[in-house]
């Protein structure tokens, strides 16, 4: 009773931090980072273990809680590798993600091998894609919200998808190579809409519901769920078949931003302790899990907007830099993953998690959280419009 009340508490709280944070501009993802990152730490540490006498450890126990946990990480992993249908090969994209993935990466490998303890060659290779990730739905939710020219914008979240598709196969291919057996399912899954247009099944919606139901399945029987919901998508994209949500798209959004988000960050966070994640990393290394991901990233993404021509007249590569260091979501539940998977210490997760919110902040922090003020048309602008569009 006690951790069903927990889990709605929580809930509860994600939501008031949302309506919050709308009141200050922010995004519904920056809200839920801050109480993810220092509510509910606090929360733990001053309520819950001592008054309430429950560890992290017992409050993910409940079965029903991993059932829908398993849900809710198959609906936004899914959003997130969605993109993969929407992919258009775009050279100035292409050569803008180049620098942007290369740079972090290589310093997220060398941050792996020589500031933190010695592990597997998995771990290390996870960090510095950690490092590399840029978050697509948040990056476009940005982008909008501050009214961002849409061919500069089609630009950037395509750079956006290079990226985060290079990240994912790569952590995919790899984590399947230790177990060349448990590629077989995965991939015979991903073959499935081939089986739906061989027996004339059109309908976007059969698609979509199937995907989502073998994600589900995947990530419930620990098979490897990457490799499937990329090759999945990809053989979508391969068919020229449309991508639906499985259900209604604004009640799909509202279970993705109400449910299925808060649930996974709370399922991380509460299982870590705080004060012993902090303690076992030194400053150094906790500095270098803030500033590097970030220096490094900004450096790729200006190296990669240098080598092409800029957007439209008056942007600045500077604030692109920015836009294209958000973290957000898609790093959320690739660090999930990894904890879940025991690649990373509670310590790695929190350290890696801050930095995020730092990174995810930066473009509001730099004034991009606002929509630009337009000036009302004066009257002799206004007939000259109307003429124009008769």
């Amino acid at each position: 009773m006690m951790i069903a009340l927990f889990w709605l508490a929580a809930l509860m709280l994600f939501a008031l931090a949302t309506r919050l944070g709308r009141h200050l501009s922010l995004i519904p993802i920056v809200s839920q980072l801050l109480l993810a990152t220092f509510g509910l730490p606090l929360l733990m540490m001053f309520w819950i273990e001592p008054h309430w006498q429950l560890t992290g450890a017992q409050l993910v126990a409940p079965v029903w809680l991993k059932t829908l946990y398993g849900l809710s990480f198959a609906m936004v992993l899914g959003h997130i590798l969605s993109d993969v249908i929407e992919l258009k090969l775009d050279r100035q994209s292409l050569k803008i993600a180049i620098p942007s993935f290369c740079v972090p990466f290589l310093a997220g490998l060398a941050c792996a091998v020589w500031l933190l303890p010695d592990q597997a060659w998995l771990s290390s290779l996870a960090i510095g894609l950690v490092f590399a990730i840029t978050a697509i739905p948040v990056l476009y939710l940005y982008l909008r919200h501050i009214d961002y020219p849409p061919a500069a914008t089609r630009r950037l979240v395509q750079t956006a998808i290079f990226i985060d598709l290079t990240c994912w196969s790569l952590f995919a291919l790899a984590q399947g190579s230790l177990h060349l057996s448990s590629l077989l399912l995965p991939l015979l899954g991903a073959c499935v809409p081939l089986l739906l247009r061989a027996v004339q099944l059109r309908q976007p919606l059969v698609y979509s519901v199937t995907f989502f139901a073998l994600l589900v399945a995947a990530e419930h029987y620990q098979l490897n769920a990457l490799i499937f919901g990329i090759g999945y998508l990809l053989c979508m994209a391969r068919l020229k078949q449309a991508w639906v949500p499985p259900v209604n798209p604004e009640l799909f959004k509202r279970l993705q931003n109400n449910l299925a988000i808060p649930l996974i960050l709370t399922f991380g966070i509460v299982q870590i302790n705080v004060h012993s994640a902090v303690a076992s990393l030194s400053w150094l290394q906790l500095s270098a899990l803030i500033v590097l991901p970030i220096a490094s990233k900004l450096l790729g993404n200006w190296l990669g907007l240098r080598w092409v021509p800029v957007s439209f007249a008056g942007a600045s590569r500077w604030r692109e830099s920015l836009l294209l260091n958000i973290r957000g979501l898609s790093e959320i539940v690739f660090l999930n993953l990894l904890l879940q998977q025991q690649l990373i210490s509670a310590a790695l997760y929190f350290a890696l998690m801050l930095m995020g919110l730092i990174a995810t902040l930066l473009p509001a922090l730099a004034g991009m959280g606002r929509i630009p003020f337009r000036p009302p048309l004066n009257t002799a602008e206004q007939v000259r419009k109307s003429c124009a569009n008769n």
